[in-house]
């Protein structure tokens, strides 16, 4: 029988989804949460002739998720489009004119609320007690009203997955307990678990500021160990394939990845978009071709384990996936574990003659990257294929990621005809006060960044300094926003809302 409509009940949405373009389309997707067995209406869309269909998701505890879909034709300028419901409330986003190169905005850690030991963040209960650090959605919602934004780059934290974990008691007991992961998989845990994070999704972005952000600019995101909580992250990194431990943990991992498949790519497993060119390989990698820009966000997280970061299966697509930019003059690979970071070299020459035991506290130190000790040669793989691409094809690669121990920059990396740029974004949560000074791991990362660094033979790494202030690494919360010229050359600007300087790279 069919479902009656009616004005629906929203909890959360929209949340606007990129899809990529088509022709002279421009292609979205509209995320709800409604509460109740009610079904929504068709939304209406400015230029679409016919009324948009909704599609049903998925349901949890009454809670339905569904989906609009729909493609707006592009003009020749940039053009305000709106879409909403027949008598009920409508939202606006910009479309990008039909030659125009996207304008976006690059964030890290939308949905993390401070540094959780135990269930505490920042010295209070994370489900609760006291209000948690502020993101900066106003002031994003201020620089779009004046940059007009097309995308919004999401390179993790979208929840944070230790809050998650600190509202889920019986995951939070496995992944404390190291014999425990020995026994078989306990379905009350992972439910336990995906319960935590949905309620964790719907409380982050409800707020007026941020439903506002997440409506008017359509989101790619892509998900890191902070979506899935430290003991999560490390456990899962950490693991072997083939033991106990293991086959214990995937529940959990696979309860987390199915919550970011849903809210972070608007879709589920037996139907992803056409944007997840990762879906025949299990992976959340998305892809898009923008006229002459690309952008790929690759998953790092749902093959890794101890010994590696991308499986066989994930390296056997990635020059396919290349292949697909050849015709782009520029090329966003969104890869949230920094890629290029200061010392790389000497790192991975300390890790070699380290204790095991010393190795992993080193890498959870410095935190989790492509060049921590014991990953050089895939690290060194995935640079030869970027590098191999750019100079076949001619395309410029520039690589976006979350900040370096927290802290935003830049660096850079040139050798044998290649030069390709790193940025380094703010986290986009403003911390308390007493906690805004930098902390160890910064202060570590500060004397690193002043070294250049040779981690390829006739190559050099370096971080050079901003024209305003002469700093190489920025403190405070904020994003990058980017933008092309006709040139194709891409324009980064670090806006950090609590610090007046201007932090600029042409690439």
């Amino acid at each position: 029988m069919a479902r009656r409509r009616a004005e629906p009940s929203i909890l959360l949405g929209p949340i606007l989804y990129f899809r990529g373009e088509q022709r002279d389309r421009w292609w979205l997707s509209a995320l709800f949460v409604l509460d109740g067995e009610v079904e929504p209406d068709d939304l209406r869309v400015d230029g679409v002739t016919l009324p948009v269909p909704p599609r049903h998701l998925t349901v949890w505890r009454r809670r339905h998720v569904w989906r609009f879909d729909f493609a707006v034709p592009r003009g020749m300028r940039d053009t305000n489009v709106a879409y909403g419901f027949p008598d009920g409330p409508s939202w606006t986003v910009v479309v990008p004119g039909r030659h125009s190169f996207p304008r976006m905005a690059i964030l890290y850690g939308s949905g993390l609320t401070g540094a959780t030991n135990g269930g505490r963040v920042d010295g209070v209960r994370a489900d609760g007690g006291a209000p948690p650090p502020s993101a900066l959605w106003s002031d994003l919602l201020a620089g779009h009203a004046a940059d007009r934004y097309h995308l919004l780059v999401q390179a993790g934290g979208q929840v944070d997955g230790d809050a998650v974990l600190a509202a889920a008691p019986q995951a939070a007991s496995l992944l404390g307990d190291t014999a425990r992961r020995l026994g078989p998989p306990l379905p009350s845990v992972a439910e336990e678990f995906a319960s935590a994070g949905f309620d964790r999704m719907l409380r982050g972005w409800s707020g007026a500021a941020a439903a506002a952000v997440l409506a008017s600019i359509p989101s790619v995101m892509m998900w890191d160990g902070s979506d899935l909580g430290r003991l999560l992250a490390g456990a899962w990194g950490g693991r072997e394939d083939s033991d106990s431990a293991s086959r214990s943990l995937r529940p959990l991992l696979v309860a987390a990845r199915r919550q970011a498949q849903l809210f972070q790519t608007g879709s589920v497993a037996d139907s992803p978009p056409d944007c997840l060119w990762g879906a025949a390989c299990g992976t959340l990698a998305q892809g898009f071709i923008m006229g002459e820009a690309g952008l790929l966000a690759l998953d790092l997280w749902t093959d890794r384990n101890a010994r590696r970061i991308l499986s066989e299966r994930d390296w056997s697509l990635l020059p396919t996936w290349l292949d697909r930019f050849a015709a782009c003059r520029h090329l966003i690979l969104v890869s949230g574990t920094p890629l290029l970071v200061p010392a790389a070299a000497a790192l991975d020459r300390l890790g070699g003659v380290l204790p095991a035991s010393l190795k992993r506290r080193l890498a959870r130190g410095l935190g989790d990257h492509w060049t921590a000790p014991g990953r050089h040669a895939e690290w060194e793989r995935m640079l030869r294929s970027l590098a191999d691409f750019s100079r076949r094809t001619g395309c410029r690669i520039t690589v976006a990621s979350r900040g370096l121990s927290g802290a935003a920059g830049r660096g850079v990396l040139r050798g044998g005809g290649l030069e390709m740029w790193q940025l380094y974004a703010p986290r986009f949560t403003a911390p308390p006060s007493a906690a805004a000074r930098p902390g160890w791991r910064a202060r570590l990362a500060e004397p690193l960044a002043t070294r250049p660094d040779h981690p390829l033979p006739a190559h050099r790494f370096e971080m050079p300094p901003f024209t305003n202030g002469g700093r190489r690494l920025l403190h405070g919360a904020g994003w990058i926003a980017c933008s092309f010229d006709g040139k194709g050359q891409l324009h980064a600007r670090w806006c950090l809302p609590a610090d007046a300087g201007r932090y600029a790279q042409a690439i």
